[in-house]
């Protein structure tokens, strides 16, 4: 109940932290992320315009106010980006536009008990495994802003030994950037209830 709970409030104050239309997305392909981050600092111009995600080589996401994200494209295509385009999302999602989401969630762990996890969790706010419950939720709040650091969760788990990930949900979005992240590791996912009894049977 409680994480149904967290899921409609934060899905709510994300989309209405910032009115319809001032916000945009832009996919940055062909770019590494210290160019694209020079890019977003160099569209800002007073606007907020930053990194939202570090997907994988050449394919970083930036956020923030409609015109900055705009500028952005142009500056990055300058820097060698072989594609930047407006994604058609709802929101600016994970930058600081967002912070009214972020003071929202912040509000609402305040009366919500955690467990600690069976496992840790990877943050993909630090792209480092966490367990404290206290540690999640002050993560789960950060990540409403931050940049989501998917390409080092998936470089850091590699590390740790991970050997193969598997994706659960709609679509093989996650497992096609591992695949590009790091062509060694196993990639899977699964879809339905009974693609999920199929995968349990074969670990």
């Amino acid at each position: 109940a409680d994480t149904a709970r967290l899921l409609k409030l934060r899905g709510q104050a994300m989309q209405t932290a910032v009115p319809a239309g001032e916000g945009a997305m832009a996919a940055l392909l062909g770019l590494e992320l210290e160019p694209a981050l020079e890019a977003a600092a160099e569209a800002a111009e007073g606007d907020v315009c930053e990194v939202a995600n570090d997907n994988a080589p050449g394919q970083v996401v930036v956020s923030g106010a409609k015109a900055a994200v705009e500028r952005a494209i142009d500056i990055a295509k300058g820097k060698g980006a072989r594609r930047a385009i407006l994604l058609p999302v709802s929101a600016p999602f994970h930058c600081s536009l967002l912070q009214p989401a972020a003071d929202a969630m912040a509000k609402a762990f305040e009366t919500t008990n955690m467990a600690a996890p069976a496992a840790p969790l990877m943050s993909n706010v630090t792209a480092a495994p966490v367990a404290a419950p206290d540690d999640i939720k002050s993560l789960l709040v950060q990540q409403v802003t931050a940049t989501v650091r998917w390409r080092e969760c998936v470089l850091a788990m590699r590390a740790a030994g991970v050997e193969e990930l598997v994706e659960i949900g709609c679509g093989k979005v996650l497992s096609g950037m591992v695949k590009r992240i790091d062509k060694e590791m196993t990639a899977r996912n699964a879809e339905t209830p009974a693609d999920i009894e199929a995968l349990l049977a074969a670990l």
